[in-house]
């Protein structure tokens, strides 16, 4: 590895790993700006409600409650690079859609909703295929780097995206925001054709035919991964709906305009892109602990950014607990990937996507109400605090001795100093 790129950045040494990051920038920008330029819409023609916003998370989500096993299965059967680039290609088509009704002024609440499910229906595959990728692109020893790069681009375009909506929504109307996401996918799928297939870190299938109901064994006989698991689904169903909450917040509570919703909302993406630099130093895998930790830290910061008195202490605190969910987010996807042995590695990540993820529409649906009924503070209230009794719960569990780690770690553990797989799957 060249000095050039020590770390945090010593993963971008790899070529293809560059050309798949590029690509991500570009087209999760996209992703960000239409996300505001969707809820934007939905709140204009649903009169601020929180009910219809709910419905349309519910609806982009609901497919990766029912199909992101069987996408972790593909993803360990099929390629990966195919995959990825026949969903990107999906995903920009469905975006078409949207920006074409956008600009002819004749977007309905039912084409969102149509759209927000097909678009479910392509992360079911993209999601389990993308972070599964990760690995053969970079291999096990800069998995963690590579992974904490994924989420510190991820969050760059956070930042970006949303701040960058709020002024084309405010000078030029959504449509051309949906038009930017909708070509912003292509950049995924140059980089992907770019890269030399020679170089990825394939190895051997073993079983040809991987059965979902093997991943879901292997994980029932690993204590050390269903902890985490179990803390990210209840944390996830109830604390990580900011896709809700954060519009809600920003046009009920501080009645703010486009620019300044995105504002709000680049604050949230600012922590969370400094904790995922923060992560990117992480060699080894994470303790039980520090996952529960930053569960508690994550808890305590969610419950106060729903007090904030004014606008800005409100960006601050939302800054601070975006920092905290990334830290959590990572520690737990840490702890599971490199937990898990390599042959199960596509289908125990798409277990946690499902556990993730695939919990948001029942949590959209049950924040989305209380927020309509008793404010968009309660969303924050409600998620903090049932967060905190998730992670006090997992805490007293930890310390009766319930994180049993496995006899010996899977083979190519960096922790472990063992011999590596020629194939790992993130």
């Amino acid at each position: 590895m060249t000095s050039t790129f020590a770390h945090p950045f010593r993963s971008l040494a790899v070529r293809n790993f560059r050309l798949f990051a590029a690509g991500q920038v570009v087209s999760v920008a996209g992703t960000w700006m239409m996300v505001v330029a969707q809820d934007w819409i939905v709140l204009g023609l649903a009169d601020n409600s929180g009910t219809a916003l709910g419905v349309v998370t519910a609806l982009q989500f609901t497919p990766l409650l029912l199909l992101t096993l069987y996408g972790g299965r593909l993803a360990d059967r099929y390629d990966k690079r195919l995959l990825l680039t026949c969903a990107n290609l999906a995903s920009g088509v469905l975006a078409l859609v949207l920006a074409l009704l956008a600009f002819a002024d004749a977007v309905q609440l039912w084409h969102i909703w149509l759209c927000a499910f097909g678009l479910g229906v392509v992360n079911a595959v993209e999601v389990p295929t993308r972070m599964s990728f990760v690995s053969e692109l970079v291999g096990p020893e800069l998995l963690p780097n590579a992974s904490a790069l994924s989420a510190a681009y991820f969050n760059t375009a956070r930042v970006v995206g949303p701040a960058l909506a709020g002024l084309l929504i405010t000078g030029f109307g959504t449509g051309w925001v949906m038009l930017f996401n909708s070509v912003s996918y292509l950049a995924t799928v140059i980089g992907l054709r770019m890269m030399r297939p020679g170089e990825l870190l394939l190895g051997a299938r073993q079983d040809t035919r991987p059965r979902v109901v093997d991943g879901l064994k292997y994980v029932a006989g690993r204590p050390d991964l269903k902890l985490p698991l179990a803390l990210v689904g209840v944390i996830s169903l109830f604390g990580l709906n900011f896709q809700l909450t954060l519009p809600l917040y920003a046009k009920t509570v501080f009645d703010a305009d486009a620019a300044s919703f995105g504002l709000l909302t680049t604050g949230f993406a600012a922590g969370s892109l400094i904790a995922a630099f923060a992560t990117t130093a992480r060699r080894s895998r994470p303790t039980s602990r520090l996952v529960v930790g930053a569960a508690l830290v994550f808890a305590a910061l969610e419950t106060v950014a729903g007090w904030a008195p004014n606008f800005a202490s409100a960006i601050v605190l939302l800054s601070l607990t975006g920092g905290a969910t990334i830290f959590f987010v990572q520690a737990v996807n840490h702890r599971v990937q490199l937990g898990s042995d390599p042959q199960y590695r596509g289908r125990v990540m798409a277990l946690y996507t499902l556990i993730l993820q695939g919990s948001t529409p029942l949590g959209s649906l049950l924040i989305g109400w209380l927020a309509e009924h008793l404010g968009a503070r309660s969303g924050f209230y409600v998620g903090g605090l049932v967060s905190l009794a998730a992670a006090l719960t997992a805490l007293a569990y930890d310390r009766r001795g319930g994180r049993v780690e496995p006899a010996a770690e899977p083979e190519g553990d960096p922790e472990q100093g063992g011999p590596v797989h020629e194939a790992v799957r993130r």
